[in-house]
């Protein structure tokens, strides 16, 4: 069956163009993503934006409106073109996953007999090692940071907590409800990427600060007008950018690092959990990454770490080379 969908796409000078594509399924597809893969709405927005991109070059370059039309030198050309418009290569390989998912499906579907993407090699990247906070900075921001009053201060507090204590993703903080907490067992039960569930342990401390907050936050609130364990000084669910300034906020008091956002927690908790020496299978299970590669970049401070301490103790590393 063959449809016809109108997607708009943005191109270099800013003007809103529709272009036409048969066959290409784009709707159906993101129903797959959101229903079936369960991607968050941050990658199926991503993911549109890259495949408009995609079909708009496509069509101008190639006057090609039909998915079993696509072979791999047009990929690799795009590539080339994206490359040329500076892209980079972490970018454009981003954008290559939303390719090697979409022809997967369509292949699934019945759509294509083969898969442009095969003989598609994506452009190397150089590692990006994870930008984090020092243990002083956040041992200052904790004990001398003043958070405020009452329950505002309460909740900005707890925020920066959680995030650190338990290296949450934004999401997951955002999705955590009041019935999460699991006091008898001093777990949180969050929900992360594709609706997994997973249980994340909480030091004593954070379980205490967590029970005194929740009382201030039905005191405030109610216990029933909202299930979402924190919420805005009007008494709804967090959003995104609430997250991110109060974040930046803070982490501004005690770092002069660029990146400040809540992301940046989420690396430290893994790099100090790295460095005082936790196994790297357990740092995995914590961030409730699926694969380990995604979690090996946190052995890079640690390797790190331990040069320095070689270069400093052992007797032969302090010798100088002597012909």
């Amino acid at each position: 069956m063959q449809f016809q969908l109108s997607v708009p796409i943005f191109i270099t000078h800013f003007t809103l163009v529709t272009i036409t594509t048969k066959g290409m399924n784009h709707e159906r597809f993101f129903q797959y993503l959101e229903y079936e893969k369960r991607f968050s709405p941050h990658t199926l927005t991503a993911y549109r934006t890259d495949l408009g991109q995609f079909s708009e070059f496509i069509k101008f370059t190639y006057d090609l409106d039909a998915a079993a039309g696509i072979r791999h030198p047009h990929i690799r050309s795009w590539i080339v073109d994206l490359l040329g418009k500076g892209n980079t290569t972490r970018s454009i390989n981003r954008k290559l996953s939303c390719l090697k998912t979409y022809f997967k499906f369509l292949r699934k579907q019945g759509e294509i007999e083969s898969n442009p993407m095969a003989k598609v090699t994506a452009p190397k990247t150089g590692k990006r090692l994870p930008v984090f906070v020092n243990e002083k900075n956040m041992e200052l921001l904790f004990e001398k940071v003043d958070f405020g009053e009452g329950y505002r201060g309460l909740r900005n507090r707890l925020v920066m907590e959680v995030l650190y204590c338990t290296g949450l993703r934004r999401s997951e903080l955002i999705g955590l409800k009041v019935k999460d907490v699991d006091f008898s067992t001093n777990q949180l039960k969050v929900l992360g990427k594709g609706n997994k569930e997973r249980l994340v342990p909480m030091a004593r401390h954070l379980v205490l600060l967590l029970g005194y907050y929740i009382k201030v936050r039905n005191a405030e609130w109610g216990s029933e007008t909202e299930p979402y364990l924190f919420l805005t000084d009007k008494g709804k669910k967090l959003y995104p950018g609430f997250v991110y300034l109060l974040v930046k906020k803070y982490l501004s008091v005690v770092t002069t690092l660029e990146q400040r956002s809540p992301h940046v927690l989420r690396h430290t908790f893994a790099t100090h959990l790295s460095n005082n020496g936790a196994d790297l299978n357990a740092i995995k299970e914590l961030l409730g990454h699926s694969s380990l590669a995604a979690t090996q970049v946190y052995m890079h401070n640690s390797i790190e770490k331990l040069k320095k301490v070689y270069q400093q103790a052992h007797p032969k590393a302090k010798t100088p080379f002597v012909k």
